[in-house]
């Protein structure tokens, strides 16, 4: 299952900064989509926590965002009987941006924009253990770990 989330609307940034991220509920990973403003790796992972759900680099176990009061595990599959069902659109609370290991939080919004409940196979896999079929086997794209497109 693969979450879509927006984050934007942090105050002292540029108006138009925002992130798009896809949160694979399933890996614990997440990987940036779209952003503008905000200084992100391409991939990370996810982290739940009391107050919502951390969004952390890959190698780096201190957050980049506290999604306040987002709860990875709500986001159950249809027929699930462990977690209530959530819609996008109706999942939304503050956002909690550390840039560059800030201590300081600049705050923002995160909201749902879209859940897809079947298993995805993404065309190129950022954290994927397999390489890339289009990779000329030269390149660690693909690879665990590697920052990939």
């Amino acid at each position: 299952m693969r979450i879509t989330v927006k984050l934007d609307g942090f105050g002292p940034l540029a108006s138009a900064a925002y992130a798009i991220l896809w949160l694979d509920r399933e890996t614990l990973r997440w990987s940036r989509e779209g952003h503008d403003a905000l200084a992100l790796p391409e991939w990370g992972t996810l982290q739940s926590s009391p107050i919502g759900t951390l969004i952390c680099g890959a190698h780096d176990m201190g957050p980049i965002f506290v999604l306040n009061l987002l709860r990875i595990d709500a986001f159950a599959p249809r027929n699930s009987e462990t977690a209530p069902e959530i819609s996008s659109g109706s999942a939304q609370g503050v956002a909690e941006y550390y840039a560059s290991g800030s201590k300081a939080a600049q705050k923002g919004h995160w909201h749902v924009q879209c859940i897809e409940r079947e298993t995805i196979q993404a065309e190129h896999e950022v954290f994927s253990d397999e390489q890339d079929p289009e990779s000329d086997g030269g390149s660690d794209v693909g690879a665990r770990g590697a920052y990939g497109t």
